[in-house]
């Protein structure tokens, strides 16, 4: 364990972290299921049902750098804080869109919460600090665990709240996302990890335009960007693809539960197999299982069709994004975490943007078969990237 933290307090920093994970993820499944359907529903143009959520994922990107080096000064905590605040404002700016039906105060509201999410974005990295390396996979691991709070609550909740300020449908939804960001920042004032030491606070290192030649970098950028981009590209229109089939909002919300759960509960299980197996195995096993997906997706439309789809997606998802962020520890120095971990998440939710963007259009233009054979390529490249450092990596045969 690093100086000034204990295992005890490292382990007990993780479970926090993890609670605040689902909180935050409870908002973030809530909007998936939702955010689509309000779109389509406030936006003269249908091609744009999908903006808000992009705007989200935009701000997300945009947040993160200035996030990171924030928190390389005042310290995690904070920075958490002040996250959750953007949280509880956002939610009631979209709670306020919705019932006035202004789709462009609708969209304020994601971008203030994007905010939010740009921050909670980082407790995987929280999780990290203090940790030794044998525990750094777990770390992640179970962090993002948390998130199985998000997929047993947040479509439920989205169903019991989508009319409480009736007659204006979902607006009661957003309006319970403030009592649940505001749980979040109490829990977050629990957390104690070490302020950043003076040599933290300077940064340093070897520039960040050598550390992104490195290959190791690279993968686990590209493992995140496509696993996390992919799965926003998929997920986001799966809602307004349910109902362009004839189910029902109810069915959406069910898969989409499902799709959560998968997301996270094998959080409990992949720091383990990390261990056991490798970091570069676990996320070729995931791009195989996003294959598998868009396999089940091209093969029909019914409930079960979505279900199953949307679970292997959520578990590919897992591996390859706890792989990436694991993968990515290797690539930086303690003096270099935060203008890594920045510009990771920059790129990473810079292509989780630009999926949400063009999900809504292309699936409105061209249906919803087409927009999971765009998905193949980049799978394929994906998979190419981390056998190529697979290879690189085994030590050369004995003569």
């Amino acid at each position: 364990m690093t100086a000034g933290i204990d295992s005890k307090t490292s382990r007990r920093n993780v479970l926090l972290l993890a609670i605040s994970q689902g909180l935050f993820m409870i908002g973030t499944s809530t909007m998936i299921a939702e955010a689509a359907l309000v779109g389509y529903a406030l936006a003269e143009n249908k091609s744009l049902v999908t903006l808000p959520t992009a705007l989200q994922q935009l701000m997300v990107m945009v947040t993160a750098i200035p996030a990171s080096l924030l928190m390389q000064r005042i310290g995690r905590r904070w920075g958490f804080t002040l996250g959750a605040l953007f949280g509880i404002l956002g939610a009631a700016v979209a709670t306020l869109g919705v019932l006035r039906g202004s789709f462009l105060l609708f969209c304020l509201g994601l971008v203030l919460t994007g905010v939010y999410n740009s921050f909670g974005q980082f407790y995987r990295f929280a999780a990290v600090d203090g940790s030794g390396e044998a525990w750094r996979s777990k770390a992640i691991s179970y962090t993002l665990a948390g998130g199985v709070i998000a997929a047993v609550i947040g479509p439920e909740l989205a169903k019991l709240t989508k009319d409480w300020l009736a007659p204006v449908t979902y607006a009661g939804s957003f309006a319970a996302l403030i009592g649940v960001s505001v749980v979040a920042l109490v829990v977050l004032q629990f957390i104690k990890i070490p302020t950043p030491t003076a040599a933290e606070r300077r940064g340093g290192g070897r520039p960040l335009s050598e550390i992104a030649r490195n290959p190791t970098f690279v993968v686990a950028v590209l493992a995140a960007m496509v696993g996390y981009g992919g799965m926003a590209f998929v997920m986001t229109v799966t809602p307004l693809a349910m109902v362009a089939h004839n189910h029902h909002f109810e069915s959406a919300a069910f898969v989409i539960q499902w799709h959560v759960l998968a997301m996270f509960a094998p959080s409990f299980f992949t720091g383990g197999l990390i261990q056991r197996f490798g970091v570069l195995r676990i996320m070729i096993a995931g791009t195989l299982l996003f294959g598998a997906a868009l396999a089940v997706n091209l093969s029909g439309a019914d409930v079960l069709h979505f279900w199953a789809g949307l679970v292997l997606v959520g578990v590919g998802w897992n591996f390859l994004y706890i792989g990436g962020t694991s993968l990515l520890t290797q690539a930086y120095q303690p003096a270099e975490k935060a203008k890594v971990q920045a510009a990771n998440d920059f790129l990473v939710f810079g292509s989780v943007a630009l999926c949400a963007l063009t999900s809504g259009a292309l699936h409105e233009r061209f249906g919803w078969d087409a927009l999971n054979l765009v998905l193949v390529p980049f799978m394929g490249i994906t998979l190419a990237a981390i056998l190529w450092l697979e290879m690189r990596r085994r030590p050369p045969a004995a003569a």
